[in-house]
């Protein structure tokens, strides 16, 4: 990819990881990025994360809270004022007494737990206090998909929008914008109430894809989808413009577009890459593979397409004790399938190996860097529990939980009260399957899901009445992946 940096943008990069490195001598700490596309379950994975190190979950593979070298686990304040904090108190309520799903990611925020532990090695207790500070940082991935245009001029984006747009898959969603597009001169005048128009019809073809039906995820910018306080800003009001291959003039609607795209770019992208991505430790990219199978192969693809342009990037890779002090990179990057409570575990192999065929190409990339990067199928909330159930002469295997309100199976509508029994079908045996060439036409795959959404578990209680931490799958490999060296 094209450099995503400047000299200058290197120099602050380089001074930031000086600085941290020296208050890491005192203070040690790992900085955990969590990201994922929308619904993919990032609240619920810092929630479930945060909730077992505190109350002493099982996690019979994360090996320091197994052999019992973990004293504590407790919050402390985060060290940076200046971004929000996690609402962890409240997400955990909602989770545990309201039984409803947080709300989702909507902006940055940030959660230091400190870790207190007794080394596994007997030189290390002789030289170590025994304390890591997990910073975890959320973020929604809408934004990550903004990270690969530092590398594209307002041309080559242009271009691809279209190309994208122009995919039988979108082109319904997209064709109000594209006629509105062909309907306007780029090389007219500026006009504020044009451009507004054309970024107003642009954003709703954008959130059109997002929705269930399609589940797509190639949808930059991300921004536009989640704008925040920047909403209204003429850094958020352009659009993609069919590209004459000249130069454009000056005042024209096509200069202006590409005038706020960079504007964008400098003001939006670069400092959020800056300020956060670039001070990563380690991250964990959440995938809701599941919603996208269910969408059919079209969606596959494009969340095949979103995945490679996010992990590309990162930071990936180690460097020796000399390049560390200036320059952080991501030594550990887990991909994580989300939602394994609603598939059997018979299909949790399934699972994994189509999240990690979703990730293969930057994956290769990353390991030939020297980071080390795995995928998994998880749950950080288990919300269901397996059965089987007798269908003639077949037994089949189900899961059983609470559907919520409003979820519906064939003519069945759910009031998210009666627990219910679901076959949820058979995934592919062969990812490849999911990635068949007439996949891009949109056309579905032969397998399909009984995908619905089950409350949270109720979480169980001790015999003196105290709640017990949130069940889960595979939560403790991905800590162990994230953190069992760091507490070795």
């Amino acid at each position: 990819m094209p450099a995503l940096t400047s000299l200058t943008d290197e120099a602050r990069i380089a001074l930031d990881t000086v600085t941290g490195r020296a208050a890491n001598l005192f203070s040690p700490s790992l900085r955990l990025g969590v990201s994922g596309l929308s619904r993919a379950g990032k609240t619920v994975f810092i929630s479930a994360l945060v909730h077992n190190l505190m109350h002493g979950g099982r996690l019979p593979l994360f090996e320091a809270q197994k052999s019992g070298r973990i004293a504590k686990a407790y919050l402390q304040h985060q060290p940076d004022d200046a971004v929000p904090r996690f609402q962890y108190e409240d997400h955990i309520a909602a989770l545990v007494q309201e039984r409803v799903w947080p709300a989702s990611t909507r902006a940055i925020s940030e959660l230091r737990l400190t870790i207190e532990y007794e080394s596994a090695s007997a030189w290390n207790r002789m030289f170590s206090a025994g304390r890591l500070s997990l910073d975890i940082v959320d973020y929604p991935g809408e934004w990550l998909l903004d990270l690969p245009l530092l590398g594209k001029s307002f041309d080559q984006f242009s271009r691809e929008a279209f190309e994208l747009a122009e995919l039988p898959v979108r082109s319904e969603l997209s064709a109000k914008w594209r006629e509105h597009t062909r309907s306007v001169d780029p090389d007219a005048p500026a006009d504020e109430t044009l451009a507004r128009r054309l970024f107003e019809t642009f954003a709703d073809y954008l959130r059109a894809c997002k929705q269930d039906e399609r589940a797509l995820s190639t949808l930059p910018p991300g921004r536009f989808l989640m704008p925040g306080d920047l909403e209204g800003s003429p850094a958020l009001t352009f659009a993609p413009l069919p590209s004459s291959g000249q130069p454009a003039k000056p005042g024209s609607l096509r200069a202006v577009m590409a005038r706020r795209y960079e504007s964008y770019k400098t003001h939006v992208v670069k400092p959020f890459f800056r300020e956060h991505i670039t001070r990563l430790d380690r991250q964990i990219v959440l995938v809701d593979a599941m919603q996208a199978i269910n969408a059919g192969t079209a969606a596959v693809a494009d969340l095949e397409r979103a995945l490679t342009e996010i992990l590309e990037c990162f930071r990936p890779g180690r460097g020796n004790p000399f390049i560390d002090l200036f320059s952080r990179r991501i030594d550990r990057i887990l991909v994580a399938a989300t939602k394994a409570d609603h598939i059997h575990h018979t299909e949790h192999d399934k699972l994994e190996a189509i999240v990690r065929r979703l990730a293969e190409r930057a994956i290769a990339r990353a390991g030939f860097s020297g980071a080390d990067v795995e995928a998994v199928a998880m749950a950080a909330v288990r919300a269901t529990r397996e059965g089987t159930v007798k269908n003639g002469r077949e037994t089949l295997p189900v899961i059983i939980g609470t559907p919520m309100d409003g979820e519906t199976i064939g003519d069945e509508t759910f009031d998210g009260k009666t627990e219910t029994a679901v076959f949820p079908g058979d995934l592919p045996d062969k990812p490849s399957q999911l990635f068949k060439a007439n996949g891009v036409h949109g056309d579905q795959h032969e397998t399909e899901l009984r995908f619905v959404r089950f409350k949270p578990p109720k979480v169980e209680e001790s015999a003196e009445g105290l709640k017990l931490s949130l069940p889960h799958i595979r939560l403790d490999r991905a800590l162990q992946f994230l953190l069992g060296d760091r507490l070795a």
